[in-house]
């Protein structure tokens, strides 16, 4: 059995959660909190496989909440919220503090006909995930082992010209991290593919709250747009549409999932790849599956320098270790030692 606490305030909605999660057998529900401090207690003495969290609780939010959890006793937790603005942000700080997936509150709508159906496949995915302690407290610089400093990576002879970054489960936080660690004048552009398995509404906003956290210009990929024009800036692949670059420009697509993901990181890597050659550079963080390691590994082959997020950092260590088995990676470490390292290299590429 998979054991579940409810964190919803709402009677008709935990109601809702209830009657969904009943229709699987191996699902059970353990307990029911109506605010984040009992929620709080409650993880810690009844020890559930997975927490469904609302963000907007009447005393300790499901953010705050989030955190101590994490913190205290780290376990899945999927966020149940709806697509309200302030909603939304605060469910990305929850992804960023370690909560791993998010589902929309039912609308209301003919859309609401299989939503019990995806909270049973949602919470049975996030129970497999293997959580890790303090995530938050990394993106704030505390609780941060001292490191032996690695050796730079070596120059390849060409100066960065575009940074590719693929991540999924755990992203979120991830990227805050890397892009946080990048030194304000970084000037190459950004190119972004964040897994995120929620409704467009959840997906666009994305964006504005990245650019919020690391104070950087975030956008979503437009078809056409020329890459040097992005230089100094982030751009994202739009939800449901893979980002690939092409003749010096961006290009959308609506081809075939790879991985059962679009946009997939393979498909940003290898037209980078076969781009840019030794120009890009590549970086592969957290992540269920196996999207992006044969793209990373393509850019290796290239002449690309690489990069892969470290399984201590990592809220899932799958996408980095297929591509630390595959060779794909040049470098193995956690997010802000990365950033230290490309901009070492886009120095070193200065200097020439």
């Amino acid at each position: 059995m998979i054991r579940v606490l409810l964190v919803e305030d709402s009677s008709t909605m935990r109601h809702h959660l209830r009657e969904s999660l009943a229709t699987d057998p191996e699902l059970e529900v353990v307990g029911e909190a109506l605010d984040g401090g009992p929620a709080v207690e409650m993880v810690g003495r009844l020890r559930p496989d997975v927490v469904t969290m609302d963000m907007m609780l009447p005393t300790m939010s499901g953010l705050v909440a989030t955190e101590h959890i994490m913190a205290e006793h780290p376990t899945p937790i999927l966020v149940v919220s709806s697509a309200d603005r302030q909603e939304l942000f605060s469910t990305y700080n929850a992804l960023a503090a370690g909560a791993v997936d998010v589902l929309e509150k039912p609308r209301g709508d003919a859309s609401d006909a299989d939503w019990g159906r995806r909270l049973c496949s949602a919470v049975r995915l996030v129970s497999r995930i293997r959580v890790i302690t303090h995530p938050r407290a990394r993106l704030d610089g505390r609780d941060r082992a001292a490191a032996a400093a690695e050796p730079p990576p070596a120059p390849n002879g060409t100066p960065p010209q575009v940074l590719a970054v693929g991540a999924s489960t755990g992203g979120p936080g991830a990227l805050t991290e890397l892009l946080r660690a990048l030194p304000p004048g970084f000037g190459p552009p950004v190119l972004c593919v964040q897994h995120i398995a929620a409704s467009e509404p959840f997906a666009v906003a994305f964006s504005d709250w990245l650019g919020g956290q690391t104070g950087r210009d975030v956008v979503y990929a437009r078809d056409g747009t020329p890459v040097r024009t992005l230089r100094g800036r982030v751009a994202l692949a739009p939800p449901d549409r893979h980002l690939l670059v092409q003749d010096g420009l961006l290009r959308l697509s609506d081809g075939p999932l790879r991985h059962s993901c679009r946009p997939s990181v393979d498909v940003l890597f290898e037209s980078v790849a076969a781009e840019y050659g030794t120009g890009a550079t590549g970086v592969l963080l957290t992540g269920m599956g196996r999207d992006g390691a044969e793209g990373l590994l393509r850019m290796r082959a290239r002449g690309a320098v690489t990069f892969a997020q470290d399984e201590a950092s990592c809220i899932v260590y799958g996408m980095p270790r297929e591509a630390a088995l595959i060779g794909a990676a040049g470098y193995i470490l956690p997010p802000g030692r990365i950033a230290a390292r490309v901009a070492e290299l886009q120095l070193a590429g200065g200097r020439r």
